[in-house]
């Protein structure tokens, strides 16, 4: 163990300004918080004085690498650290006793005037013990304390996890390592490391030189999103790689910190940048080009070709080694079959295997990836898609498309992680203000992100053993900076710590909040770009119970108060004081700020509201919307709100394959001169306009008459129908629009179904 402060601060990354930052945090606060909550705490009214002469001892079976955190924190905040010594009075105790602390990575912490003992059941139970205690520290005038208590602790799962894209964008190793003290310090314990894919192939192969060479590399990066059409880019060429040695290094540092680093290689699809290193491996022969945008591709590895699996079992031979953890991730996801079902070597293969189709090839392929792994003494996990065509016998299923992969797989007695997108994405944007930087999409705010319950009710108690863990994604298409991706992760990432950590009942999300507060200087002072917009203004659209358009608005911000304005202008504390949500009775646009003792906090919220005369009538659906475009009711098409661009803000309806015929009961028979309604085109999103959009206008509800039509919408981006008519009388309107259907080949992702995205059904 090294004694110096001097010698700490030469060996141990990421400590700069931890003493200013301690004496930030605690002089603003009176009270700690741990981060993930222990199963108990309890206070005993005692306090623990530290000195230069206090020290540390370690029982057996302790390594001294356990103390690499609590020391380089300690030495920053006093000035002096702690040396491993044997007395008979240490200041800090460590022991393990598997028998008195019976949870794997559990923990016994005691505090008293005389003594820290912490207990765990194993060398990373004293070390997540070590993390609470951290937490728990208090500077005052050059003294540092700790308040007496008790806490018993151990984790709900066994695998707490955060996935990152290294693909898209590419972050060096001191970035990784910065990141890995983080999860280290919220007792994450596994990071997913996305290795390979179509944007670029990013380990060190030394069998295959030109993975290095040519599949590391694109030519240039696109501009903007994925769904601008045309597509810009930057001309200017990217990519990197981290050499065998780099990961070892990584790989190392984790394990010092309890984490275990699991590799993805990605097959059978996501495989361009390898094939344009190696044509020979794909359907065709390629020629391939690392791509140079985010999306899926039809060119994958070719599943009948022996020279494809040489290759990864040659690449795997090189992985193994520099990663001991049990599983390997293999992929799994997003492979389109439209290749092999063209090429003769994969209909050789399923004839020859005497397999049903392309998804039992796919099957086939992940099954054989598995018995060699196997056979190396590991095991797999794979994306939901590994169950199309039937799961591989000892796989483990991570279920991103929603939950019911990970259902799936626990009725069937396999293990599986619980990762769906619309919970844990951190790539998606976590707020709707306009101002937010570009996102992939979707919408995960903090709360979301928390409030994700592993453990989904289609589970029996038998069953949900089987969910041994919860992940957090961030994929990186979005992520061009290592300052972008700390605004991603953090602090949603904590948020996903005490889901997989904390038990069920002793979560509590303004709980959570309050000892976030407590975290913010200590990210700042870490260098971590976190995200701070959590209690900001969040609203919700409804439907009063007379019909009409009710604006809730609310804010987390303790004894924060809401002024608003509904004419424009920029709210101030004289302004109108919300007080409970209240009646949109006009057009207009509104306002408004959250403010704590007189200042402003945060973003001035705004939403537009565009009355008519179809506002909080009935509609009737003929197909429902389907996933995440299906808000549940039919308010959100005539509640006066517009969706937006970015589709992630509940107010689209998508039809996926299916054709939109909507009713509007206006009530009464009255005069209508104009008819609307919101079209999404995004077709590198799959979201295509109707070969046909019509209104009909009917007084009875069975006769109707079309008034309206129009086959062409030329707008990449948000169609705003408005069809001025002939004025006429009517009750009923009805809305006709008609499905693509199957999106044509030479389209992006020919052969699946088209969304028809729609929103606000204007009638005036």
């Amino acid at each position: 163990m090294i004694n110096t402060c001097t010698a700490i601060l030469k060996t141990i990354r990421y400590t700069l300004c931890f003493c200013l930052l301690m004496n930030v945090v605690y002089a603003q606060i009176k009270e700690q918080g741990i981060i993930p909550k222990p199963y108990h705490i309890q206070k005993n009214g005692e306090v623990f004085r530290f000195s230069p002469s206090s020290g540390i001892a370690i029982g057996s079976g302790i390594s001294t690498d356990n103390l690499i955190f609590f020391n380089q924190y300690f030495c920053q905040l006093a000035g002096y650290s702690l040396s491993v010594k044997k007395t008979t009075a240490p200041s800090i105790q460590l022991n393990i006793d598997s028998n008195k602390i019976t949870a794997p990575e559990g923990y016994h912490l005691s505090v008293t005037s005389k003594q820290i003992n912490i207990i765990g059941h194993d060398q990373a139970g004293v070390f997540y013990g070590l993390q609470s205690l951290l937490q728990l520290l208090h500077q005052s005038n050059g003294k540092i304390t700790v308040q007496g208590c008790t806490i018993e602790d151990h984790p709900r799962f066994a695998y707490r996890g955060m996935h990152l894209d290294v693909c898209r964008h590419f972050f060096k190793v001191d970035a990784i390592k910065k990141w890995i003290d983080m999860l280290a310090l919220y007792k994450i314990n596994t990071f997913h490391w996305h290795l390979t894919d179509d944007q670029g192939w990013r380990i060190e192969i030394k069998k295959y030189p030109l993975l290095q060479s040519i599949s590391a590399y694109r030519d240039e990066t696109i501009i903007g999103h994925k769904k601008d059409s045309p597509h810009r880019f930057d001309g200017k060429p990217y990519g990197g790689y981290y050499t065998q040695d780099e990961v070892k290094e990584v790989v190392g540092y984790a394990m010092d910190r309890h984490i275990s680093i699991i590799p993805e290689i990605e097959m059978p699809g996501h495989a361009l940048a390898a094939l344009a290193a190696y044509p020979q491996l794909g359907c065709t022969g390629g020629p391939y080009k690392t791509a140079t945008y985010w999306g899926i591709f039809d060119d994958v590895y070719c599943a009948g070709n022996e020279q494809t699996f040489t290759f990864l079992q040659n690449v795997l031979d090189e992985v193994l080694p520099l990663f001991p953890s049990k599983y390997i991730h293999i992929g799994g996801d997003e492979c389109p079959k439209t290749k092999w079902k063209t090429c003769p070597k994969c209909q050789q293969r399923i004839k020859d295997e005497h397999l049903k189709d392309e998804h039992e090839l796919q099957s086939y392929f992940i099954g054989r990836m598995e018995k060699y792994l196997n056979s190396k003494g590991r095991q797999i996990i794979g994306w939901d898609e590994i169950l199309e065509g039937g799961l591989a016998p000892g796989a483990t299923v991570m279920s991103w498309t929603g939950e019911e992969g990970g259902i799936a797989a626990a009725k069937l007695h396999h293990n599986a992680i619980m990762t769906p997108e619309k919970y844990v994405y951190l790539d998606y944007y976590q707020s709707l203000y306009p101002s937010e930087p570009l996102a992939g999409g979707g919408y995960t705010p903090l709360s979301k992100v928390y409030n994700y319950e592993p453990i989904t009710k289609e589970l029996s108690g038998d069953e949900a053993k089987y969910i041994k863990g919860v992940q957090a994604n961030a994929w990186s298409e979005y992520l061009a900076s290592t300052a972008q991706a700390e605004y991603q992760i953090f602090p949603r990432i904590l948020a996903l710590a005490e889901i997989g950590w904390t038990d069920k009942v002793n979560k509590n999300y303004p709980n959570f909040l309050k000892r976030l507060r407590y975290e913010q200087p200590l990210l700042k002072q870490l260098n971590i770009n976190a995200a701070d917009t959590f209690d900001e203004i969040t609203d919700s659209v409804m439907e009063s119970a007379d019909h009409q358009v009710q604006l809730a608005l609310s804010s987390t911000l303790p004894g924060g108060q809401i002024y608003y304005t509904t004419d424009g202008t920029v709210p101030e504390g004289k302004s109108k004081k919300y007080s409970k949500p209240f009646i949109v009775s006009a057009s207009g646009h509104i306002k408004a700020a959250v403010f704590s003792d007189t200042k402003q906090y945060g973003r001035v919220y705004e939403k537009d509201f565009h009355l008519h005369k179809a506002i909080g009538k009935t509609v009737t659906l003929v197909n429902q919307p389907q996933g995440g475009y299906n808000p549940g009711n039919t308010f959100g098409l005539v509640n006066g709100v517009f969706g937006s661009k970015l589709y992630n803000d509940g107010q689209w309806y998508g039809f996926n394959g299916d054709d939109l015929e909507a009713v509007v009961d206006l009530g009464k028979i009255q005069p209508v001169s104009q008819l609307g309604i919101n079209i999404l085109k995004y077709h590198w999103q799959k979201m295509w306009e109707p070969t046909l959009l019509t209104f009909e206008t009917s007084t009875d509800g069975e006769n109707y008459t079309e008034v309206y039509r129009q086959t062409t919408f030329n707008d990449n981006g948000i169609n705003a129908v408005r069809a001025n008519i002939k004025a006429t009388q009517a009750r009923y309107i009805r809305v006709k629009g008609t499905n693509k259907g199957i999106i044509p080949p030479g389209e992006y992702i020919a052969g699946a179904k088209a969304w028809l995205m729609v929103d606000e059904l204007i009638v005036r």
